[in-house]
């Protein structure tokens, strides 16, 4: 008997599984495996089954009774019995079965493994970027000391015919000193100082920007590491689950039971299912260096691992609520509106720089035996520059900082709401295959792998449903690495956490 459909059967508004169908269709082998009383269950161990209907090897005699005996045990276990030959329904045989292992499930880790949370603090303590963007800060904080410091006075002391006597002669020696010093005006030094404050503010939001974006970046690498991680688990797993499927299908084949092109055509399999891992490893590895990278290893360790929950959460914020979130927190709006106040404070500064600063100058005056004091006042006539050029270069460059904190404000805008969009639709998707694509699947493989051992349906159909089950897991984990993708783009477009 063959069966070339796999799923589920609309009648009316009912809907008859899969399983029920099977069942039905294998109604005549099961019964007449039952017929077969102790010959069927104890098959393995006595050979006693001359029936072997039960096996598919109607009309075979003790020989072929006994083979099909020895393939079912070989299947059922240490104890030697054939499962479904013994009454044992599909429903029942499915749920031990475990070709096809759950991705839903958290996978185990080494001690010491690192959650997201730790992964970020060791960024942020030790990524060479953020180093740099922190060292550049404090640099550029040191500019406020220079701006507010004051202009030097000068001081001067020159002496003319110092061999001459002070009497007698009719130019005696003479020692002069002078102080002098520039005053300057339209407060200059209140708009440096401002300017230098607006521009360390300015300088912040850029290395908090920094962080964000590098954290965004270590969010990414630990979320692909981590669904490496777990694809690779997974697909070693299976492949030892379907190496034991194909030790099974060996016993049949040397009993007699199945095809030599039937047990060749599985034993194929084998090697997607060693492709699959071979190619899951190297994703891992090469995740895992990327993330250590990040994180500022200066090497890769072999032995680093992370831990965290391979199904993405729903986010509890509103797209608005987001919104709002963004525009107070995101460090690259924040860095343009602090590049206004530096254009304005540079455009103060320059307006102030056109103005006329003067230089006073005391002086001391010895000559001979007479001493005298004195004074001069120096002042610029600034008929000709009056700092134009710079004023009207300040003054568009202030404009034009506007419009950068315009572009800056519509691009958080923009951002949450492609966030949010690819979010929801990838949330949506992966919903479905933690809550119904996954169970179905594996339903449909564990009652296809019953169906094909007890000769229910061929081996076409079956390795269909294996490749549908295996499809299927992919399918679902590359849902779930896009979903906390998405979930990292949110929380990085609103510039705040958005999952516990």
């Amino acid at each position: 008997m063959r069966l070339t459909t796999l799923g589920m059967t609309r009648i009316g508004h009912g809907r008859i599984p899969f399983e029920a169908l099977l069942l039905a269709a294998l109604v005549l082998p099961a019964a007449a495996l039952a017929q077969a009383g102790g010959g069927g269950a104890g098959g393995a161990g006595a050979g006693s089954g001359a029936s072997g209907p039960g096996a598919g090897a109607a009309g075979q005699g003790q020989a072929a009774g006994q083979a099909a005996g020895q393939a079912a045990g070989a299947h059922g276990g240490q104890n030697g019995q054939a499962q479904g030959q013994n009454g044992q329904t599909p429903q029942q045989y499915a749920a031990g079965a475990s070709l096809i292992v759950d991705p839903r499930k958290k996978a185990p880790a080494k001690a010491g493994a690192f959650t997201m949370q730790e992964v970020i603090d060791l960024a942020k303590a030790k990524n060479p970027t953020i180093l740099a963007a922190e060292s550049t800060l404090r640099s550029v904080r040191a500019q406020e000391i220079q701006a507010a410091v004051r202009q030097n006075p000068y001081f001067t002391f020159y002496g003319t015919n110092i061999t001459l006597p002070a009497e007698g002669a009719s130019n005696p020696y003479a020692y002069s000193a002078q102080v002098s010093r520039l005053f300057e005006r339209g407060n200059k030094r209140g708009f440096r100082i401002e300017n230098a404050k607006a521009t360390t503010a300015q300088t912040q939001a850029q290395l908090e920007e920094q962080i964000r974006q590098t954290i965004l970046t270590v969010k990414t690498a630990f979320t692909t590491m981590l669904i490496a991680k777990q694809a690779t688990l997974l697909s070693q797993a299976n492949l030892k689950e379907f190496g034991h499927e194909v030790d099974i299908a060996n016993d049949r084949y040397k009993a007699g039971d199945l095809a030599k092109i039937d047990f060749e055509r599985l034993d194929l399999q084998l090697g997607d299912f060693e492709a699959g891992e071979a190619n899951d490893i190297i994703n891992l590895q090469q995740a895992s260096a990327q993330l250590q990278t990040l994180i500022g290893y200066d090497t890769p360790k072999p032995d680093f691992d992370i831990t965290g929950e391979v199904v993405p959460p729903a986010v509890s914020q509103t797209k608005e609520q987001l919104t709002q979130a963004a525009l107070a927190s995101r460090p690259d709006y924040a860095a343009a509106r602090y590049g206004v106040e530096v254009a304005d404070s540079a455009y103060s500064l320059a307006k102030a720089n056109g103005t006329t600063d003067p230089t006073l100058e005391g002086e001391y005056d010895r000559s001979g035996t007479y001493n005298s004091a004195g004074f001069s006042l120096n002042i610029p006539l600034r008929i000709f520059d009056r700092n134009q050029g710079n004023k009207e270069t300040a003054r568009f460059v202030a404009e034009a900082s506007r419009f950068t904190e315009l572009a800056a404000k519509n691009q958080v805008y923009s951002e949450v709401e492609q966030a949010w969009v690819g979010y929801v639709q990838s949330k949506k998707l992966s919903d479905r295959f933690t809550g119904h694509y996954l169970d179905e699947s594996t339903d449909v493989l564990k009652i296809a792998q019953f169906a094909f051992e007890h000769g229910g349906i061929a081996l076409i159909d079956y390795l269909d449903a294996l490749r549908d089950a295996r499809s299927t897991v992919s399918n679902a984990l590359n849902a779930y690495q896009n979903t906390w993708l998405a979930i990292h783009q949110l929380a990085a477009s609103a510039g705040a956490e958005v999952v516990p």
